[in-house]
């Protein structure tokens, strides 16, 4: 009998079952598996950007986006006049502005992305920020510090005192910000927004890069922000300062750029061992290399270096200290910059009392060094720097 003939069906089973034999074994291995759908709240956290603020665009960038939103030109320059002149941070208090178009800004193009943990407000009316910065862009989630001190003078805009990063690789020992070590630098728009919450406080006359961080640890973030503050914000190069423990190679290679900011120099003591102690990272450099960087730094710029000087009750007070300062400065053209230490609790180091400060000023302009002192603002806000930031990470 003869064989009946195969369907087209069979013959295409024939033909095809080792090619899907094959995409089975795929599918079995891993690297092959399709995913399983993903629920919404999945969706959106594997697909979620991190924010973009406002405050991390150029101008050209927020003209960009206000106009991807919807807006024109002119809001993204009156956006920007707002936050860097008026500390604005709410986009419902931008009545110039459409509501449709507030609520595009505010649902994709956030002013701040921090939010504040914690203000002290003291009796002299320093009011100190704990603002914590959301994790994004591979930064972990950290707690800075900012301080609005208000002018003593009637009518003159505060001085506002800025970290530059988060905890501080210097690790000096009488200084609360250092005990944690260093987590991480700050971004430009971190940094900004520390002077628009400054801002929101009250009107800004002077910026003093002096709260936690190494600033030349972390310049060009730095220095971006710095551009904004003299650029849209109207804070000028001499109102703005910079404290640093003076790395003499990144100083000369700063010196240079012709940098639109004073500049202070930490120095703590006259004696390289005992600097040594005060101000670890600077250990294996000499007094005199800092000193000599300070002179290229006023040889490249025109502008006189402060140079800061913290004074430890029972430490480096003394005369033997303040003569040895003054043979080190009484030919360059320098201001000392004494400052009374600020207690911290749980340090062996001691606030001098009042006639030992006004010796040593007296001791350092006998020998023609002038000197000026600093008296700490702020004690009952826990103004030292890293102290707030301190006390929440132990609660």
């Amino acid at each position: 009998m003869q064989a009946p003939k195969r369907g087209y069906a069979e013959s295409a089973r024939e033909f095809t079952q080792p090619l899907i034999s094959d995409l089975v074994k795929q599918f079995r291995d891993s690297r092959y598996m399709p995913k399983m759908p993903l629920c919404r709240a999945q969706w959106k956290r594997q697909n979620a950007r991190p924010m973009t603020s406002l405050l991390a665009l150029t101008p050209q960038e927020t003209e960009e986006r206000v106009r991807a939103l919807g807006g024109q030109a002119f809001h993204a320059r009156t956006l920007r006049k707002a936050v860097f002149e008026r500390g604005i941070a709410d986009y419902e208090a931008l009545t110039s502005l459409s509501k449709p178009l507030r609520e595009r800004l505010a649902a994709e193009l956030p002013i701040l992305v921090g939010r504040e943990l914690t203000r002290r407000v003291a009796p002299d009316g320093t009011t100190k920020l704990l603002i914590e910065m959301p994790a994004q862009d591979k930064r972990k989630a950290a707690a800075i510090e900012t301080v609005h001190i208000p002018s003593l003078r009637s009518g003159r805009g505060a001085t506002l005192c800025v970290s530059s990063q988060v905890g501080c690789p210097v690790s000096c020992p009488f200084c609360a910000s250092g005990r944690s070590g260093l987590e991480r630098n700050l971004s430009r728009a971190e940094i900004l927004e520390e002077f628009v919450r400054g801002l929101g406080v009250g009107p800004l006359g002077r910026v003093v890069v002096m709260g936690i961080g190494e600033p030349l640890l972390n310049f060009t973030e730095l220095r971006a922000a710095l551009d904004v503050v003299n650029d849209e914000m109207n804070i000028g190069a001499r109102k703005i300062t910079v404290s640093t423990v003076g790395f003499p190679e990144r100083l000369a290679a700063i010196a240079r750029d012709k940098p639109r900011f004073q500049l202070a120099i930490s120095l703590h003591s006259p004696f390289d061992e005992e600097r040594g102690r005060l101000v670890p990272a600077m250990k294996d450099v000499p007094v005199i290399d800092v000193l000599r960087a300070g002179d290229d730094w006023f040889q490249q710029t025109g502008r006189e270096i402060t140079y800061e000087y913290v004074l430890l009750g029972g430490d480096n007070d003394t005369m033997e200290h303040a003569e040895a300062l003054a043979r080190l400065l009484k030919k360059r053209r320098a201001t000392v910059n004494l400052i009374p230490y600020n207690p911290v609790p749980g340090d062996r180091f001691m606030r001098p009392e009042t006639s030992r400060v006004q010796a040593f000023a007296d001791a350092l302009a006998h020998n023609g060094v002038v000197a000026t002192v600093r008296w700490s603002r702020g004690l009952d806000a826990d103004a030292a720097c890293g102290q707030l930031r301190q006390q929440a990470a132990s609660s």
